[in-house]
């Protein structure tokens, strides 16, 4: 795609989350004013929201099937269609019902984005994927600008539609930004860097989509679990004082911010995603212990940061980025079973805490910790099972470190010939020493462990042998001028 037209579908696709994230927590912000709309109790209201899930659980396999059939920019445009409603549905709703229906709604718009979204960054061929982490940064942008603008509707007396009125201004206007752009072709084979991947044997490749699968799982569940408990443990465990506790949140936040923008950089970077899978979640898990481990406020403050910056910074959506690339060719499937499982823990997890907590608040962030614990393992497992194979940027990246060092080697051993051709100078001798040159090639045949490799490396010596050779000339020469 030509730069321009690159950059209009990225802002297209970038502010539909920016919605999207607005739709994730809008019906929790306005929680009082729906229960006055429809006439019903806060339970209600909490009964409501959970639709969205179900929607997300029920649509994920189904959307990612069709996105890889029918193309992705029918999906993108069923998401803003199917948000669009919800926002301007809710509004005119007075039944619980028909608002349930709607909430479900936000939950298959959430599907038909991320099936037509996520796929689309690596088939327009550029950042190899490191653009889908931008969107998290989108959403936290939506997460974190409504509740400043709820607050504002409020002081100022204002009617509390209108948060719903300018998130569907916004999709009417993206629906018009996204509408002349052609976007790239679906399932386009990815760059020759990513196609080592496709070489991986068929019981490694099961293997490591079951293991994506559950890092999808976990990854979610470990951003719920804390979200939704860490101030309570803060007041109740810790002994935090209110403003405490909720500054643990919005430093989690902060840090997932600024994980997405380090994650975004590094992926820019060429470093490899089972890299970063592995140390980040080794990350989240160090930073829960903290929690759990000390009370001090300082050092829990520190840990919720840093927490925030490796769980929630963009490490879930590295993950898919790995198995998108490892299923090339089923992209929007394999969108919509990453996010199944994803989907699978927003429903798990609050009925398993709920349950742990009647135990101890304590025992529910144990269990984050057990969570983070599998993520890793998680983690771990998928490098090994993936075994020696990466990318073309990866493998290159080891050859430029081993010819690093291979230079400063042959400049060592250019240095000693120099030396050796000196003392021939002195005693009268040849050059070309042509017994010496045979000892060294049967040495590199005795020393070679791959017998295939050895007539190569053999080759290379004689190309080694004769450009030392002529440096000893030319040294000799130079002895012989100054003479």
């Amino acid at each position: 795609m030509e730069s321009d037209k690159r950059k209009r579908l990225a802002l297209g696709l970038y502010l539909n989350y920016f919605v999207h994230g607005i739709g994730l927590i809008i019906l929790a912000q306005n929680m009082q004013e729906l229960g006055k709309l429809w006439g019903q109790p806060l339970a209600v209201v909490s009964y409501v929201i959970s639709g969205v899930g179900i929607g997300r659980l029920a649509a994920y396999l189904l959307l990612g099937s069709l996105a890889d059939r029918y193309g992705r920019k029918s999906f993108v445009y069923i998401g803003i269609g199917s948000y669009f409603v919800f926002f301007i549905g809710m509004l005119l709703v007075r039944d619980v019902t028909a608002a349930y229906v709607l909430a479900i709604l936000a939950g298959i718009a959430n599907s038909a984005l991320d099936s037509g979204t996520y796929p689309v960054f690596l088939e327009m061929g550029k950042n190899n994927g490191a653009s889908n982490i931008l969107i998290k940064a989108f959403m936290s942008a939506g997460e974190f600008i409504l509740p400043l603008g709820v607050s504002f509707i409020e002081v100022n007396n204002q009617w509390f539609g209108w948060s719903f009125i300018i998130a569907a201004m916004i999709l009417v206007l993206n629906a018009i930004i996204l509408l002349p752009v052609k976007f790239p072709e679906k399932n386009l084979a990815q760059e020759a860097e990513q196609q080592l991947f496709a070489h991986i044997p068929g019981w490694r490749r099961k293997s490591l989509a079951v293991l994506l699968s559950f890092y999808g799982y976990s990854s979610m569940a470990l951003m719920i679990l804390y979200t939704q408990w860490i101030s309570l443990y803060a007041e109740q465990q810790l002994h935090f004082s209110n403003l405490q506790a909720h500054l643990l949140l919005s430093l989690y936040s902060v840090g997932s911010i600024t994980g997405v923008i380090i994650v975004f950089l590094l992926l820019r970077k060429k470093v490899a995603e089972t890299t970063l899978l592995i140390s980040l979640n080794a990350l989240s898990l160090i930073s829960l212990l903290v929690i759990n481990l000390t009370s001090s406020s300082l050092l829990v403050s520190i840990a919720s940061l840093i927490f925030g910056m490796s769980a929630a910074g963009g490490i879930m959506q590295t993950g898919l980025n790995l198995f998108l690339k490892l299923f090339s060719k089923h992209k929007g499937l394999v969108t919509g079973v990453f996010f199944t499982f994803g989907s699978l823990a927003s429903f798990s997890i609050p009925l398993i805490t709920g349950w742990l907590s009647k135990v101890s608040i304590r025992t529910v962030v144990e269990f984050d910790i057990v969570i983070a614990l599998m993520g890793l393992l998680f983690s771990i497992g998928i490098r090994i099972v993936l075994g020696s194979e990466m990318n073309l940027a990866q493998a290159r990246k080891r050859i430029k470190l081993i010819d690093y060092l291979v230079v400063h080697l042959l400049e060592y051993r250019f240095k000693q010939v120099k030396t050796v051709g000196r003392i021939k100078f002195l005693n009268q001798q040849m050059i070309l020493d042509e017994k010496q040159e045979e000892v060294v090639l049967n040495r590199i045949s005795v020393q070679s462990s791959n017998k295939e490799l050895t007539p190569y490396l053999q080759d290379v010596y004689r190309h080694i042998m004769k450009n030392s050779r002529t440096y000893e000339a030319e040294d000799v020469k130079k002895k012989k001028l100054t003479k």
